[in-house]
């Protein structure tokens, strides 16, 4: 008998071991992230399945948030944000910005988005995880929808993200040009559809592998 508990002892610290020893990633963004009307199909599942049983990969995803802290949903707020920090992460995904673009949370509080990023990055560099970070461009917009405008995403919030990238020193995802010509896989020019939410994961997996 006691020779049976001690075999269960071990083989319960091994695998607690195992659990311990898997790569944390925590996925940030917005509906995107979070999967609108996708189920289990979200870009996250995805990865999972994609990196395999080595990483744990999370979805902190939430629909309609914003980088800015002065939008009208600010991710910044949220508890989702406090559990991903909480979690200590060994890899941060951040996909944020498209929300942003709508005329009540850009045109008045444009000047603030590089300064918010940046220290929304700190957030994470601050961690004792010390997670690498990986700063993605936002999807195109296929068609202006949900007051969301692709002007004001391709040529306003990507370069201000191309300048933040470079100031902070973390990695770049561009999911713009890994989307661009997928427009067939946005029903609301928005949000991928369950094919679309598959390519997203295909060209974060390739970049952090």
């Amino acid at each position: 008998m006691k020779k049976i508990c001690f075999l269960l002892l071990l083989v319960c610290s091994v695998l607690s071991i195992q659990a311990q020893q898997k790569i944390k990633v925590a996925c940030i963004g917005n509906s995107i992230t979070a999967g609108r009307g996708l189920g289990d199909s979200t870009y996250p599942k995805h990865l999972q399945r994609l990196l395999g049983e080595g990483y744990d990969v999370r979805n902190y995803g939430i629909g309609a948030r914003t980088l800015l802290k002065k939008g009208d949903h600010p991710y910044w707020i949220e508890k989702k944000f406090t559990e991903a920090k909480e979690w200590q992460p060994d890899i941060v995904i951040i996909k944020l910005g498209t929300n942003d673009s709508k005329p009540h949370n850009w045109d008045a509080n444009k000047a603030d988005f590089i300064p918010d990023y940046r220290a929304f990055i700190q957030e994470w560099k601050t961690l004792a995880s010390k997670p690498k970070i990986y700063v993605c461009y936002p999807v195109p917009v296929f068609k202006d929808n949900f007051s969301i405008r692709e002007a004001v995403v391709k040529n306003e919030i990507i370069p201000a993200i191309k300048k933040i990238v470079k100031a902070e020193k973390v990695k770049l995802i561009d999911l713009y040009k890994a989307l661009t010509g997928h427009g067939n896989l946005f029903p609301d020019g928005v949000h991928p559809n369950k094919q679309g939410a598959v390519l997203l994961a295909e060209a974060v997996h390739k970049a952090i592998r």
